[in-house]
């Protein structure tokens, strides 16, 4: 479902996950991708997206995309096609031959993530624009970039999302890591010895029926931050000043120091 027509801000959150052919961005394929849209007034889930990705090949010149010649093919110039690590295609449970059955080209991936960012963007000031989440999501952000630089829409990926350009002037997207956030959470917590998915979903009773599934991660990262944030306005609606609270312990103000 498209985001509705309505005045204020309402913010939408892209929770996100890839499962790739191995752990360099530089080197190796992005072979599946999940989206979820949520709004984080009401955690209402607005729109999904997945998609396997069509083997692709290196690319000397970042930003041309490559020319089609048949559906779900591209013409052989001769290009290294990118790397396809056997054991991270089983920790995913992905096989070549279901990239190239079920895969979608590259970029036609990358316009539908474009297009399903802007469908769940409601009318707000810049500020406020959409913004990314994911478990450890800075290593999700390079195959983002990967991605989006090899089919030429990193310039548009960049105006639809929240984020700022650094030092360099390079864009980085505004991101939310679910680690940090269970961290935030848990960390009195000493029985909790791991900060992996599966753990924390597991310590806040939520399924995780696929691990290492680009959309059974993203459907358990976006349920945890759903429960931890009910947990916060829970707290700052509840006020007080315990342990955990979201409410300061508000102190007389004293002006002592000023008087002559």
């Amino acid at each position: 479902m498209a985001a509705p027509v309505e005045k204020g801000n309402v913010i939408t959150a892209i929770v996100y996950d890839f499962e790739t052919g191995g752990l360099d961005c530089t080197v190796c394929a992005a072979t599946q991708i999940s989206l979820h849209a949520i709004r984080l007034d009401t955690f209402e889930v607005m729109e999904k997206y997945a998609a396997y990705i069509y083997p692709y090949h290196k690319k000397s010149e970042i930003g041309k995309p490559k020319r089609k010649v048949l559906k779900n093919k591209y013409e052989d110039d001769g290009e290294e096609l990118m790397d396809y690590d056997e054991k991270a295609l089983k920790y995913s449970n992905i096989t070549m031959d279901m990239l190239y059955s079920m895969g979608k080209p590259l970029e036609d991936v990358c316009q539908e993530i474009c297009d399903f960012i802007k469908r769940n963007t409601f009318p707000v000031v810049a500020s406020n624009k959409p913004f990314m989440i994911g478990q450890n999501p800075l290593f999700d952000k390079k195959f983002m970039q990967q991605i989006m630089l090899y089919s030429g829409l990193w310039p548009e990926f960049c105006k639809l999302v929240r984020g700022e350009k650094d030092f360099w002037g390079n864009f980085q997207p505004a991101q939310l890591d679910t680690i940090i956030l269970s961290q935030l959470t848990f960390d009195n917590d000493k029985s909790i010895t791991t900060w992996k998915l599966e753990a924390m979903a597991e310590r806040l009773g939520i399924d995780l029926d696929d691990a290492h599934d680009a959309d059974a991660d993203v459907t358990a990262t976006r349920e945890i931050v759903r429960v931890l944030t009910a947990r916060m306005r829970e707290q700052s609606s509840g006020g007080g000043n315990a342990v955990g609270s979201l409410s300061a312990e508000k102190k007389e103000k004293l002006r002592d120091h000023f008087k002559i």
